[in-house]
């Protein structure tokens, strides 16, 4: 049991990290500005269904978040070969795939039902996932628990 505790206290130490957490913000600033540019774009300009737009946003955020993070947020994390970078982005997306699901729905919810303009919607959706994507980010993709 206390080795239990113990792993758990590391794993809160390294998302602790105000260094880390403040870099991931301001990459999830960054992927925040691509995602409404891109939904304003694909749902606005083109017409493209929200839901599809609003996954084809997401998408490009989460590629462009992942490219930051890889260099920036989490550089001296995991190694560097072209296989571990793919697998990280695999896993990045999978785990992000959680807080597109609920970031959609929060968007759909409260535009179809709640009559919210779509971008305002899609920002809260975005806020929503923000400390769950950090904290899987962080344990999952980048293993930063295991340095």
């Amino acid at each position: 049991m206390t080795e239990v505790v113990a792993t758990l206290r590391r794993q809160l130490r390294y998302l602790a990290s105000t260094d880390r957490m403040g870099k991931f913000v301001s990459v999830g600033a960054i992927g925040f500005v691509v995602d409404n540019v891109v939904l304003a774009l694909c749902y606005g300009v083109f017409g493209l269904s929200l839901i599809v737009a609003k996954l084809i946003a997401a998408e490009a955020a989460i590629a462009v978040m992942f490219a930051l993070n890889e260099r920036w947020t989490f550089a001296a994390m995991g190694r560097s070969s072209a296989r571990a970078v793919a697998r990280r982005f695999v896993s990045s997306n999978i785990v992000r795939a959680g807080g597109v699901l609920v970031a959609t729905t929060i968007l759909v919810v409260l535009y179809e039902f709640a009559g919210v303009w779509y971008l305002v919607a899609n920002v809260i959706g975005i806020g929503v996932g923000f400390v769950v994507n950090y904290t899987f980010e962080s344990l999952v993709t980048w293993r930063v628990h295991r340095q």
